[in-house]
């Protein structure tokens, strides 16, 4: 499943309720797991990146330092990538930044940190994504803030260093994009059966018509091509402003996606952490299922 989050399922908890942690605020999840457990670091206090540790992706503990801090402020949307097949070292691709926003990567030994800053990879950019294919070659997903929200990739030479020029490959087109400004973030590559599917997130974060879509192509450089169905998880029912995900792919091949809601109407940051499954038909189309305060089968 390339760059997705890898779980095993636990038999113990049954269900789980959204919110799945007790505490307004947190966002934009990223999930990796390591040597039977789970590691959860969202957006936080834009101060650094805290992490929660979980056995079963549904009981999450909060661990008692930060993995990152960064006195520049700014601090969003976490990516954490373990080079498990090469010098085994932990690397965090964070957004920093209260003006011009910049991605840079630091590198820790283990998934607690701590993280040790070395250098930026792109200047006003947000919301970094490291995919690796499967031959090997690594790819950077970021979003390009000028003139606009847009997605680029760039290839990487190694997990610290670009390699040639950014690709363009999403920008906002379609009306459900441009509900509460005109944005396109959030990217989180997939790739099955030969297909790349870059799923992302529409709309303003801070609004109720945030969502998420995804398009595909044949390579991960694109061109990639919008899904008409899009969004895929939107606005609906007790369910507001979905969004700005990863996903977590259990041994038995059932998907998860681990994302953000808002629990209001209002323009603003009032969100909170969900989970939920996510899922491929036998045509190739992604879907999945958002829910709110009611419990359901567990991962």
């Amino acid at each position: 499943m390339g760059a997705a989050c890898w779980s095993t399922a636990q038999t113990a908890a049954r269900t789980y309720r959204n919110p799945i942690i007790n505490r307004m605020g947190p966002a934009d999840p990223h999930v990796i797991r390591y040597q039977g457990k789970y590691y959860l670091y969202p957006t936080t206090d834009s101060r650094g990146y805290e992490v929660y540790i979980s056995t079963n992706l549904v009981d999450w503990e909060l661990h008692p330092k930060k993995v990152f801090e960064d006195a520049r402020g700014g601090v969003w949307a976490p990516d954490v990538w373990h080079n498990a097949k090469g010098d085994g070292k932990f690397y965090l691709y964070y957004t920093v930044g209260r003006g011009t926003k910049y991605i840079g990567v630091a590198v820790a030994d283990g998934p607690l940190g701590p993280f040790v800053d070395k250098g930026l990879l792109a200047t006003n950019a947000i919301d970094a994504h490291l995919f690796q294919d499967d031959d090997g070659r690594l790819y950077l997903y970021y979003v390009n803030l000028a003139g606009g929200f847009k997605i680029l990739v760039t290839r990487m030479k190694d997990p610290l260093t670009r390699e040639g020029e950014a690709v363009e490959v999403i920008r906002p087109t379609d009306a459900w994009e441009k509900a509460s400004g005109q944005v396109t973030e959030g990217p989180f590559v997939l790739k099955r059966n030969g297909v790349y599917y870059l799923m992302y997130s529409g709309s303003g974060a801070d609004s109720p018509f945030y969502a998420v879509g995804y398009a595909t192509a044949q390579s991960p450089l694109g061109p990639f091509t919008k899904y008409p169905g899009n969004p895929i998880a939107q606005r609906g029912g007790n369910v507001l402003g979905p969004g700005h995900h990863c996903v977590i792919a259990a041994p038995n091949g059932k998907l998860w996606m681990v994302y953000h809601q808002k629990a209001s109407t209002n323009i603003g940051w009032d969100r909170f952490l969900a989970i939920d499954p996510l899922w491929f038909d036998s045509q190739g189309v992604l879907h999945v299922k958002t829910t709110r305060g009611t419990d359901e089968p567990a991962p």
